[in-house]
Formats: structure tokens, C-alpha cells, sequence
């Protein structure tokens, strides 16, 4: 689960993590407002979705004057907003930050995420604040600075020095500050079970301080039953309607942009299948695991969202029967062709627990479009001759 930004400001400042001053505002007459409690005489209007680069599509503009400040709440209220990670079809702005000019001085990268590689939390900075920080891991990734972080022994002292080292701070004041930024940081991505926290930039004023001018935060959604406070954040017009609508049938489900709907039973072997299909030539319209308690009702609502995908077309269904048995699955299968208008071939590859029980229901079911397979590299082939018209 992801947060606005202005929220995981909220989080921050529990932790006493420097941010400037900000107000959400949902209308211009709302921004003017703001600007006026905040006071001063420059302010920030950032649209407020779940993706960067907000700045680089016009999401984020100076203010010198209320008059400016509501004109820019006007543009930015109610646009549709393209960034390199909203995809092109972009996302609607509902609200903007309004908040209070920054003394700029320095531009940093700082973020907290987890190593799988490590298997342990990973500090990561940068002196290249303010940048698309994939370019910067591609270009010059020697500018990225990492420091692991045993859980078992938290942030320590070494972690903050390594950290202010390779970002070359020699001010032993700003040094001070910027390990106890760190040290906050890392709790606070510790305490809320959090995925990934990313302040891009994190600056330092003329001052010496350091303050979060940006932040991202995304959480382990298996954990939110411990967090009622960030759960209640969630902004569901920012989510996937069909991937929401899948969670709610315990469907795990992930949009893609390929042409192969795939519906497979256990994550790795939904990743594997995705490869394989890569590897014969296809592409993959979706991740979707029906897990190990699919049913009749499951899987035919798996088909139901899969094809609401214009661009799927051909299925392959890869079950591997262990805790989920292969009738089930089958029957499912049946009832998808009943409730849902199935007009695209369905390759289907059953194995394990019941598989003969399965494949005789499907035999006597006698369903035109519906291509049995022997195993997975079989399945993924004639899906992508399916997908090509080629069956």
C-alpha cells in the first residue's frame, strides 16, 4: 500500500523527521487559504498522486503571490497527470500540497529499502538529489551510496558515518544532523512495516539543516492489521480498480501490458510461467495467483477480470495441484465459460493432485476453445500460437 506524499510527511513528523510546513488543500479557494495560514510570500502546489516525477510532468509549481497560488491549484486540480511511473495514461490530480519556499542550498537522495539480495533493510543516498534516480543508478552508479542495516542491531553510529562519508559532508555540525535524519528515517521505515521510504530531494538550507522536501512511502500490505493509523491513509481511487476488486476473492493480481492472461496457482510458478512465455516470443498480460484456496468461484472470477483486458488474447491457465486440486480448477473453468463470455483461447495445463479427474471434466465438457497442454513449456507455446491467431 502506498501513501501521498503529504501523508507520509504526517508519519514523518511522529518521528521528528525535518519536512517544511504544508497544508492539502482539494480546491484553488482551499490553496489560497493555506498559503495565507502558512504564511510568507512563496509557496509550493504539488499534485498529489502516488507516482514521481511529479515535478517533470507539471505537477509541482512555485507560487509568488495567492493570486498565482490559487491560479496554479486551478491548473492543477483535475488534471490528468503523465509521469514516468503513472504509464501513459497518467493519473487524475483530486488535491494539492500547498506548502512553505525552502531555503535551498544542496539537493540529496535518501531513501530506506529492502536488499532482497541482503535480505536485510539497505540505507541508499546520493549527492544527486532532485534526479530520476534510476538514470543516476544507470549512468553513474558509482554516485549511489549503500549502507546495510542488520535489523538485529539497528542503525548505529558506523552506519551514519559510512553515510555522511560517502556523501562527502565535512561540516561536523551537518554531519550531526544529517546521522540523526538518517537514524529517524530508519526507525520509522522499522515501526510501520514499511516497504520503501524515499525523499527525493532531501535538502539542505542555507542553514545547515536538512529537511525532507519530497517523501514516498509504500508498506507491506501483510502488515497493515498492525497499523490502523497508516492503513486508514489509503486512497483507493489511486489504486487498480481490478487488482482491488481481485484482493477481495484473495486473488493476487497484477496489470501488464502483454497479450497472454495468465492464471497460475503459487507465486513462483506464476513468475516462472510469465518467463517461459517471455521465452517463447509472448508476452504476459497479467500476474495472477489464484493461491491454494481457489474454488469454482475464484477462478471464474479470475476470468472475469483477465478479460476485461482488451489486449488479452489467448489464456493460459497453469495449475499445479498441491493444496488447490485440479477438479476444482477444471470446474472453475467451466463455470468462467458460463458467466463470463470467454471468446479467446484457453490453454490449459493441469498436473498433480486430481489432474486426471480434471482433465476428464474438461474432455466431457467439450468446450471448443479450450487447448489442453502436457506441461509448461507446452502451455506456453501454443498460448503464444493462440495469441498469434496460429490455433
Amino acid at each position: 500500500m502506498n501513501i501521498h506524499e503529504y501523508q507520509a510527511k504526517q508519519v514523518f513528523a511522529e518521528y521528528g523527521v525535518p519536512t517544511p510546513r504544508g497544508i492539502i488543500a482539494n480546491t484553488p479557494d482551499e490553496a489560497v487559504k493555506a498559503a495565507e495560514q502558512l504564511g510568507g510570500n512563496i509557496w509550493v502546489v504539488k499534485a498529489q498522486i502516488h507516482a514521481g516525477g511529479r515535478g517533470l510532468g507539471g505537477g509541482v509549481k512555485l507560487g509568488k503571490s495567492l493570486e498565482e497560488v490559487k491560479e496554479l491549484a486551478n491548473e492543477i486540480i483535475g488534471m490528468t497527470l503523465v509521469t514516468h511511473q503513472t504509464g501513459p495514461e497518467g493519473k487524475l490530480v483530486q488535491k494539492v500540497y500547498i506548502e512553505e519556499g525552502a531555503d535551498i542550498k544542496d539537493e540529496l537522495y535518501l531513501s530506506v529499502v529492502l536488499d532482497r539480495a541482503a535480505e536485510m533493510p539497505i540505507i541508499m543516498a546520493s549527492t544527486e538529489g532532485g534526479m530520476d534516480i534510476e538514470t543516476v543508478a544507470e549512468k553513474t552508479p558509482e554516485k549511489i551510496i549503500k549502507v546495510t542495516v542488520d535489523p538485529s542491531i539497528s542503525f548505529q553510529g558506523f552506519h551514519g558515518r559510512e553515510l555522511v562519508f560517502g556523501l562527502g559532508i565535512t561540516d561536523k555540525n551537518e554531519q550531526k544532523k544529517m546521522i540523526d535524519f538518517a537514524s529517524k528515517l530508519f526507525k520509522v521505515y522499522m515501526d510501520k512495516d514499511a516497504e520503501m521510504i524515499e525523499i527525493n530531494p532531501l535538502i539542505k538550507t542555507g542553514a545547515g539543516d536538512f529537511l525532507a522536501l519530497d517523501g514516498k512511502m509504500g508498506f507491506d500490505d501483510s502488515a497493515l492489521g498492525r497499523h490502523p493509523d497508516i492503513e486508514a491513509m489509503r486512497d483507493i481511487s489511486e489504486e487498480d480498480p481490478d487488482e482491488r476488486e481481485a484482493a477481495q476473492y484473495g486473488l493476487s493480481y497484477i496489470a501488464l501490458d502483454g497479450e497472454i492472461g495468465c492464471m497460475v496457482n503459487g507465486a513462483g510458478l506464476a513468475m516462472g510461467t510469465m518467463d517461459t512465455i517471455n521465452y517463447m516470443s509472448g508476452t504476459p498480460a497479467n500476474f495472477l495467483d489464484v493461491g491454494g484456496s481457489a474454488n469454482a468461484e475464484t477462478v471464474a472470477k479470475g476470468f472475469e477480470i483477465i478479460l476485461k483486458n482488451p489486449n488479452v488474447k489467448a489464456i493460459f491457465v497453469n495449475i499445479f495441484g498441491g493444496i488447490v486440486r485440479c477438479d476444482r480448477i477444471a470446474n472453475g473453468i467451466l463455470e468462467a465459460t458460463k458467466l463470463v463470455d470467454v471468446h479467446v483461447p484457453v490453454v490449459v495445463r493441469l498436473d498433480g493432485t486430481n489432474a486426471p479427474e480434471a482433465a476428464e471434466i474438461l474432455k466431457n465438457a467439450n468446450i471448443a476453445n479450450v487447448i489442453p497442454a502436457t506441461d509448461l513449456a507446452d502451455g506456453a507455446a501454443k498460448a503464444v500460437a493462440a495469441a498469434k491467431g496460429e490455433l
